[in-house]
């Protein structure tokens, strides 16, 4: 059996690099830290550390658990969360799913909402948008991808449509426009601002297909904080949803497209195995009430 205290340790030698940075930042002495290790050591019959000069060099080893402990030490942290939350008299737990822009937008006040109406309900939220990586949240707000069938056992609530739209730099040439033609943007220089397999990033790609061209990106970006940074910066335009553009950098424009018009449609699922529940019920009472431009 590990002991997770001394793992704890030697994860931090890995991280800082040596023992002394490590004592530094745990407040131990490095004698301490150097014992935890050694015992961590004779615990798994693995040469984690070798000396090298005056200082320590990390094995293949070594690296190869302290990358694995980092589920378990997450894992840990839940559950010691679930204890401090028994202790607390919190014995209810809720998980809502979120991307990026609606987590920004929306999530914060509702989350306020939540916590002052049902203070025994513990609260945990879930980025839903990283490429391959797969939660099931009792409640999931995500973007309704055409052609996929309904999530098995959940229910389904509209809740808006996010038309996009195109953030320019003051200079350029459509900075005065209310609103553009899509085809306008066929010889423009673009910023990516979402991972590029996506379903609500294959929304435009459809979009600019019907209108006769292929988006030319100079600039692969994996997220709209920074797309919209390259904007402002004059490295060229970006086209992304306007709940994603509410707050724009300064000396950037948006611009309304048309014609054709990309829109994603914004959706809750909720666990039909929890969906009676009030506090299920009231999230997404309060997510129906919000809009793309709140």
């Amino acid at each position: 059996m590990i002991d997770v205290h001394r793992l704890r340790i030697f994860r931090s030698v890995v991280a800082n690099g040596s023992i002394q940075a490590a004592a530094d930042i745990l407040g131990y002495t490095p004698s301490a830290v150097s014992q935890h290790v050694s015992a961590l050591q004779r615990e798994t019959g693995i040469t984690l550390v070798e000396r090298s000069g005056r200082g320590i060099r990390v094995t293949a080893a070594g690296e190869t658990l302290a990358a694995a402990g980092t589920d378990v030490m997450r894992d840990l942290a839940r559950l010691e969360g679930v204890v401090d939350d028994l202790r607390l008299g919190r014995t209810s737990r809720l998980t809502i799913g979120y991307f990026s822009s609606a987590g920004r937008a929306w999530m914060p006040g509702i989350v306020a909402r939540l916590r002052a109406e049902f203070p025994d309900v513990l609260l945990e939220l879930e980025l839903n948008e990283v490429p391959g990586e797969q939660t099931a949240p009792d409640i999931d707000v995500t973007i309704e991808v055409a052609g996929v069938d309904e999530r098995e056992g959940y229910e389904r609530t509209h809740l808006v449509t996010d038309p996009y739209v195109v953030v320019v730099h003051k200079s350029h040439r459509l900075a005065r426009r209310r609103s553009v033609l899509l085809g306008e943007l066929a010889t423009e220089r673009l910023v990516d601002n979402d991972y590029e397999d996506t379903p609500w990033h294959h929304v435009l790609d459809r979009a600019c297909e019907a209108a006769g061209f292929t988006p030319r990106y100079v600039v692969q970006s994996q997220d709209h904080h920074t797309a919209l940074a390259f904007v402002a910066a004059g490295v060229g335009i970006t086209v992304l949803p306007r709940l994603a553009a509410l707050e724009l950098p300064r000396d950037t424009r948006v611009i309304r497209l048309t014609r054709p018009q990309p829109v994603r449609e914004i959706v809750v699922l909720t666990r039909a195995t929890v969906a009676h529940r009030p506090v299920v019920r009231r999230a997404v009472e309060l997510l129906l009430q919000r809009t793309p431009h709140d």
